[in-house]
């Protein structure tokens, strides 16, 4: 018993090796494609999130920095891929806060 216990724990995986496995390792394309797409979908969740707890619509936000509210919610899904610059906008401009960007 103590050995099937073992070789079960032995299967464990980490979240890179789960990524290599199913995207293959970083550099080729389709991992990179996907580390482009789960940055986007984050930055867009962070967006909705902060924009949520300033009590302001994709419209607000979007008449705040001359965009589109359709842009807004493409943003906010994941959907569009975004500039450093105009993201800084969105939040700047339409929601008041700062921006902070670490590299770890």
């Amino acid at each position: 018993m103590i050995n099937t216990k073992k070789n079960k724990m032995n299967n464990v995986t980490n979240f890179e090796e789960l990524l290599t496995n199913k995207y293959g390792k970083k550099g080729t394309p389709a991992r990179d494609k996907y580390e482009s797409e789960s940055l986007a979908f984050r930055l867009g969740v962070m967006l909705k999130e902060a924009r949520k707890e300033a009590k302001i619509t994709q419209e607000e936000l979007a008449r705040k920095t001359g965009t589109k509210k359709s842009y807004i919610s493409r943003i906010e899904r994941g959907k569009s891929d975004i500039q450093l610059s105009t993201y800084q906008k969105l939040i700047e401009i339409g929601l008041g806060k700062h921006l902070k960007i670490s590299i770890g």
